[in-house]
């Protein structure tokens, strides 16, 4: 994109391209538009001697000035034609640019053509590697972070996701979006610590790498040859290539037994149910059977009743404080 100053200009005057990069995309993987304005430039200007890219510029011929020129110089060292590239940092050299500004503001001065050309592009889920560096760094510099463990971690997994749960009943999308911002903590946090494991350690990489792998094979109408036009019809798949991967002698395997009551009921009448098992539920005394009974007939009837019985409870909640007043 091409951003033409303000102020008067002449064909002799130039041409300067200020040329951005992402940091989360590997060095010397340019644009070709980019490499054009780098090859053809008269000259080449970067204020970070220890820009990643300085490398891969000069092995690929391009001489790169270390320099830090004013907005008066550069203009200079555009006259005549001249094409100058600056190639930005990572702060984006504010004091430079702001200065060009005023220049172009200033309507004294013959500005040169100023162009920003974006070298490489931010993909899908870059920011992620943000995460993985700052994690990185608070894991060995932080004095709490440093001598957390999986099981001193536990605890905020759960924590966390009951929060995303209540952010997602209440329908605010702003606190939704951080929710889930501490779930995916978690999961980076969690693959952090266990790098350092001794004798089986794995990294961010491997968990992620292991989920798409799992997605890739449980959806065979998706990535293979199988087609699924329904919703049940999905479910027919995952369930059959997930009974194939585990291998389990038991439906109830895989159930975690530390959730909630009445998601645990739930599970296991719905394993059951898919199974196409014949098992009546246990007869006793006490609340805890018609408890069991009312979530076999909500998992039954398609109502989740853990979500049921929290719907409930914050209208009561609701009710006290309107009684409070």
């Amino acid at each position: 994109m091409n951003a033409t100053s303000a102020g008067p200009t002449a064909p002799d005057q130039g041409r300067i391209v200020l040329l951005t990069t992402s940091h989360r995309v590997a060095p010397g993987l340019l644009s070709w538009p980019a490499w054009q304005a780098l090859r053809t430039a008269d000259r080449v200007l970067c204020a970070d001697g220890a820009h990643p890219q300085l490398p891969y510029l000069r092995e690929a011929g391009i001489r790169v000035d270390e320099a830090s020129p004013t907005a008066e110089e550069l203009v200079d060292a555009c006259a005549g034609g001249r094409t100058a590239v600056v190639v930005a940092t990572g702060e984006g050299d504010p004091a430079l640019t702001d200065g060009l500004a005023r220049l172009a503001g200033s309507g004294r001065v013959h500005m040169p053509e100023l162009e920003l050309l974006p070298a490489s592009y931010d993909l899908p889920g870059a920011r992620l590697l943000d995460l993985v560096q700052v994690m990185d760094r608070i894991r060995l510099e932080c004095p709490w972070s440093s001598q957390r463990t999986h099981k001193g971690l536990a605890k905020y997994a759960i924590e966390e996701a009951y929060e995303l749960v209540e952010a997602i009943e209440d329908g605010d999308r702003d606190e939704l979006r951080e929710e889930l911002g501490d779930v995916l903590l978690q999961v980076v946090f969690h693959s952090r610590i266990a790098e350092e494991d001794p004798d089986a350690p794995f990294s961010v990489d491997d968990v992620a790498g292991t989920i798409v792998d799992k997605l890739v094979h449980r959806h065979p109408h998706v990535f293979g040859d199988e087609t699924a036009d329904t919703p049940e019809e999905v479910r027919e798949h995952w369930l059959r290539t997930k009974a194939a991967e585990k291998q389990r002698t038991s439906v109830t395997e895989g159930v975690p037994l530390g959730q909630p009551g009445l998601a645990l009921a739930a599970k296991l009448h719905s394993r059951v149910r898919t199974a196409g098992l014949d098992v009546p539920l246990p007869t006793g005394e006490g609340i805890g059977y018609d408890l069991l009974a009312l979530a076999a007939r909500a998992e039954a009837g398609g109502t989740d009743p853990e979500a049921a019985l929290r719907a409930a409870a914050r209208t009561y909640r609701d009710a006290i404080r309107a009684v409070e007043g």
